[in-house]
């Protein structure tokens, strides 16, 4: 189990939203939340990184994983590189780190993770 207090480096509230922190990278075989890398959530995405798609995905894989609508969530920096910032809307702060630590739990169980 990761300890909560990692993620709050990674995320922080924001009015009625939450903004978090992400490492991304492109061209990986699937897409999924791995942990911290830094002060930055690492994501692994499927797709390589060529016309936003990777920043599509892994907005998409946050409010699945964060039970949102896509449209909650908002690129809000760092369109073009590796460290991007995501706002998402109407979610809490206690919420979003229970959610992100469950979906790195589950990745933390799959062979060669």
């Amino acid at each position: 189990m990761h300890d909560r207090h990692d993620l709050h480096r990674v995320v922080e509230a924001a009015d009625d939203a939450v903004v978090i922190a992400v490492h991304a990278q492109p061209g990986a075989g699937r897409s999924e939340v791995l942990g911290r890398h830094g002060d930055a959530l690492k994501v692994k995405v499927a797709v390589p990184p060529t016309q936003g798609r990777a920043n599509e995905v892994i907005g998409a894989l946050l409010a699945d994983i964060l039970g949102v609508p896509a449209k909650a969530v908002e690129l809000t920096s760092g369109a073009k590189g590796r460290e991007k910032r995501f706002t998402v809307a109407d979610l809490d702060l206690d919420t979003a780190i229970d959610a992100l630590e469950r979906a790195m739990d589950t990745a933390d169980r799959r062979p060669g993770t």
